[in-house]
């Protein structure tokens, strides 16, 4: 016979008990034992001395809300201790018009641009008054799209897998491609009604190891159309591989979805991330990948700003490369310049420095090279092209007001640059080229900012403010000159000062996607 845990408890703790204690006459023990030793004295009320709490008979103005749910959470992983920004970011906008800016926000090619809207993106504030969970939901639906898997799970698990069926579909997909999918089917089996579809279902019945449920599931939901065609076929052979050896490859899904991807790599025949969005990049970063696959999907989060440089580095440096050609080259050229670098030789940093910056700028990522190597950089006298590039990535990373002073030749060369770095109006005529005549006219005086964002972020509706700054300062690199001059005044402005030199800088200096 099976024992009663809840008997065996009260057993035990009847004979843990003394005697004393299980006779009726005896007083009870107490949890803290000098309590029982206290004597017992009535407190004294004090004297009311308290004023009138009312002078008239005036109803006083009462502010209601329901009490049949939930009271928005306060979602995010950056206080405004760290992100400089105010603790009201969201609280005076409306979550529905917050997630429809976020899906409207275009592709951020600007590496400042895209460190920008990460922090509003992880921001901790208090919540939007109304909708809170649909800008919740928008915002992990953004990281996704940037690659950011670890903010965006760590969001989902903030806001609750289990709010909603939405939650709980989103969590699913991130757990999919983490390979923590244990605990997403671990909230759906003990909330099925959440469930996002009958093969998630089959799915995490499997994964739990009920496999006879598994293929009941997986029957009924084929035989009721309530699984398409690929995917059931996709389940049989994750479900029992052997009885399909020798049988051809499936083909590649042409929609991308998380549980077709985890269903072949199950089944043995895993899907190249490079051909689908950015988000799948993150199964490639595995010591389990080749090398080759982690290099290039290392590169692709990199330049969503989704990867840090030196996690990009590691990658990069993890072993020589045994091929040429493509991306061989540009590992191998940032390779021969860190090992020159750490001989802190002019003459081999000068003969290997030009390749590296060349192939790191061609493949979009002259800045993670920039902010990780033009601190030692300074360390060394250079001259010609060699200090002409270090003088570049200098202004494109996070030092750029250094670069005057480290090389201040180029700098009079560079006014304009200059100027933006030290942040101070520009003297002189504007200089050729549109886009560096756009940046001149916001960085002068009386450079006009967009009066209507100016005017949201006073009533305290800055982090909209703020998402439509970057949306038109994104459109003004794209080639809107006009749009870029407005954005970048518009940050200058709402005091992202920071953020716009080094927006401006990055495009002056070429390196801006």
């Amino acid at each position: 016979m099976r024992n009663n845990p809840a008997l065996v408890l009260m057993m035990g703790l009847m004979l843990a008990t003394p005697a004393a204690a299980q006779t009726p006459d005896a007083a009870p023990l107490n949890v803290i034992d000098w309590l029982d030793t206290q004597p017992v004295t009535p407190a004294a009320l004090p004297a009311l001395r308290e004023p009138a709490v009312t002078s008239s008979a005036t109803v006083p103005e009462v502010q209601v809300a329901p009490l049949d749910g939930d009271a928005p959470k306060r979602v995010g992983l950056a206080p405004s201790t760290v992100t400089g920004l105010p603790d009201t970011l969201w609280a005076a906008s409306d979550g529905a018009d917050l997630a429809r800016q976020l899906d409207q926000m275009p592709d951020l090619r600007v590496p400042a641009l895209q460190s920008l809207f990460y922090t509003l993106l992880l921001a901790e504030g208090l919540p939007p008054s109304d909708e809170a969970a649909a800008f919740d939901l928008a915002r992990i639906d953004a990281l996704t799209a940037l690659g950011a898997l670890d903010p965006a799970m760590a969001l989902i698990e903030q806001a609750g897998p289990d709010s909603s069926a939405a939650h709980l579909a989103r969590y699913m997909d991130l757990s999919l491609l983490a390979g923590t999918d244990a605990r997403a089917c671990a909230v759906l089996r003990a909330m099925p009604t959440l469930s996002p579809d009958k093969a998630h279902d089959v799915y995490c019945a499997a994964r739990s190891g009920d496999w006879g449920t598994a293929v009941l599931q997986l029957g009924t939901g084929r035989a009721l159309g309530l699984i398409d065609p690929d995917t059931a076929q996709a389940m049989e052979r994750f479900l029992d591989p052997e009885l399909f050896e020798g049988e051809p490859p499936m083909a590649v899904p042409a929609r991308p979805d998380p549980l077709l991807f985890r269903l072949y790599q199950g089944a043995g025949m895993p899907i190249p991330t490079r051909i689908w969005p950015v988000i799948y990049a993150n199964a490639d970063l595995s010591d389990t990948a080749g090398w080759k696959a982690r290099i290039e999907a290392a590169e692709r989060l990199a330049q969503q700003g989704a990867l840090p440089e030196n996690r990009l580095l590691g990658i990069l440096s993890d072993r020589r490369p045994a091929a040429s050609g493509g991306v061989w080259d540009r590992v191998a050229a940032v390779q021969r310049f860190e090992t020159a670098l750490g001989t802190a030789s002019p003459a081999a940093i000068s003969k290997t420095l030009p390749q590296a910056w060349d192939q790191m700028r061609r493949a979009r990522l002259a800045v993670p090279f920039a902010s990780l190597f033009a601190d030692a950089l300074t360390d060394v006298v250079l001259s010609g092209r060699t200090a002409d590039i270090a003088y570049d990535m200098l202004l494109v990373s996070a030092r750029y007001e250094e670069a005057a002073t480290q090389f201040p030749a180029r700098a009079l060369h560079n006014p304009l640059a200059t100027a933006v770095a030290s942040g101070t109006a520009p003297t002189g005529p504007p200089p050729g080229g549109d886009m560096a005549r756009a940046i001149h006219a916001a960085f002068s005086d009386g450079a006009t900012p967009d009066a209507a964002l100016i005017a949201r972020a006073q009533d305290g509706a800055l982090g909209a403010a703020l998402l439509d700054a970057l949306m038109i300062t994104q459109n003004g690199s794209a080639g809107d000159v006009a749009q870029l001059t407005t954005g970048l005044a518009t940050l200058r402005a709402l005091g992202l000062e920071d953020t716009a030199r080094r927006t401006a800088l990055q495009i002056l200096g070429g390196v801006a996607g």
